[in-house]
């Protein structure tokens, strides 16, 4: 391996970062709208903003099954009473607080767990094309981990309590781990084995030029 590829390069390294991260979430966004339409609950994915909710991605709440409405409690209007909100924007309003934790559909929390590990499965061949060495697949799985850890915390204002979530994110960073570094390692060794045989000719060739450089004998 020349200098010139083991060097730290900075760019290089940003730029894979960025590209691991992006067609992670990709991947969620290809896979999760289009099962949750079919199998969720249709009242329930309504009130959380539909299938295509860029919360069904990242919000940890979805996947652990927890309710992500926020309520306002107004007694000078009707004693209990709460506003429903999603990505921003009200989409209705409820009367009592038991409401808004029945809104969840345990259902969408196994799906986006689902589409959650064949975005790690995926990942898996995005390390193999583009991270390459065996070395870096433990960093940069920990970092497409971690980076969602920081905006999934960021989106929902808390920080994941869940163990459910905290399983599968540790299951698909195992899984990335522990296959794609297998597979850069048997790539390296295929390649180290690759070696040309050494002709005849090339060997009367060498045994030629030897003997024209031995001094002559009269």
């Amino acid at each position: 391996m020349s200098s010139q590829t083991s060097s730290w390069d900075p760019i290089l390294l940003i730029s894979q970062i960025v590209s691991m991260q992006t067609l992670h979430y990709i991947t969620l966004s290809i896979f999760i709208p289009p099962l949750l339409t079919v199998f969720a609950e249709p009242t329930s994915l309504a009130y959380e903003g539909g299938p295509s909710n860029v919360g069904m991605i990242m919000d940890w709440r979805e996947m652990a099954g927890r309710p992500t409405v926020r309520g306002i409690y107004d007694s000078e209007k009707w004693g209990s009473y709460s506003w429903a909100w999603s990505g921003g924007k009200i989409l209705g309003f409820t009367w009592r607080e038991d409401q808004l934790k029945g809104g969840m559909d345990p259902i969408r929390g196994w799906i986006i767990a689902f589409c959650w590990m064949i975005a790690c499965f995926a990942d898996i061949y995005y390390l193999y094309i583009i991270v390459r060495r065996p070395r870096l697949i433990l960093d940069f799985a920990f970092t497409i981990t971690f980076i969602h850890l920081v905006l999934t915390t960021y989106y929902s204002s808390s920080i994941p309590t869940s163990l459910f979530f905290w399983a599968i994110l540790l299951a698909g960073t195992a899984m990335m781990i522990i296959v794609a570094e297998q597979l850069c390692v048997k790539r390296e060794m295929n390649e180290g084995l690759n070696v040309a045989p050494a002709r005849a000719q090339d060997e009367d060739l060498d045994e030629l030029e030897l003997g024209q450089l031995l001094p002559r004998r009269d």
